[in-house]
């Protein structure tokens, strides 16, 4: 008798090694062209000086952000330091328990 679920997830896991099959494939023969053949060559000339830019243009996308998340960084502890000092100073007023502190022994 056949198992419907090992079938089905067989299956997959075949098109899965299939798939993996294809993409290597292609990237080797990709890069078997680029380097192995004349033409390729000259197109992987082409297209250093291109990759170069993108390269250096991403450098300094990644500069940027890192830059921009260090500024949001301290903007977040600045106003993080500020609600804290709120709300030491909003229980110094009304007390730990929020309602106000006695005025008498009494009280």
């Amino acid at each position: 008798m056949c198992n419907k679920v090992g079938s089905v997830g067989e299956l997959m896991n075949n098109s899965r090694v299939i798939a993996a099959t294809i993409v290597g494939a292609v990237i080797g023969g990709v890069a078997g062209y680029l380097f192995f053949t004349e033409r390729g060559r000259s197109v992987r000339r082409q297209i250093e000086p291109a990759l170069e830019d993108f390269s250096r243009e991403l450098m300094s996308f990644r500069n940027t952000a890192q830059k921009a998340a260090g500024l949001a960084n301290e903007g977040w502890k600045l106003l993080n330091d500020t609600l804290g000092q709120g709300w030491k100073l909003l229980n110094d007023t009304l007390g730990e328990g929020g309602k106000p502190p006695a005025r008498s022994p009494s009280g």
